[in-house]
């Protein structure tokens, strides 16, 4: 009876630790996953900017908004109240929201200049419900 309860405790061990070696074989897959998670992945890269224009510069390709000169560049995208426009088309006083990206000289390069007010939204339609008719029998 003892031989059969010492067998019955080694199984009984055998199968607790074999779950135990199935998980450690799958850590070092897991840390070849976390390896790749760890290295760093590049931020969001388009910040956004509100305000006022203060300045243009179509000389240097500058708009100042606020305290902040972004630079115009060829990839840059300027709209005025919807439609395609050039930065000698901007004028201080109108409000201004877009993007823009800093590079590694710490230069604010604009990606989306939108210059006048921001278009209404179109006003949000409620949803209609069904009225229950009664059962015809």
């Amino acid at each position: 009876m003892k031989k059969q309860i010492a067998l019955f405790a080694l199984v009984a061990a055998a199968l607790i630790a074999a779950p135990a070696t199935i998980r450690a074989e799958d850590k070092p897959v897991k840390k070849a996953e976390t390896t790749e998670a760890a290295t760093p992945k590049p931020k969001n890269s388009r910040l956004p900017f509100t305000g006022k224009i203060t300045a243009v510069d179509t000389t240097a390709s500058t708009v100042k908004v606020g305290e902040r000169v972004f630079n115009v560049t060829s990839e840059t995208k300027v709209l005025k109240d919807g439609k395609p426009a050039t930065l000698a088309e901007l004028t201080v006083g109108e409000p201004v929201r877009g993007s823009y990206k800093k590079d590694e000289a710490g230069k604010l390069n604009a990606l989306l200049v939108h210059a006048g007010a921001k278009p209404e939204a179109a006003p949000k339609k409620k949803k209609v419900e069904k009225t229950e008719t009664p059962a015809a029998k």
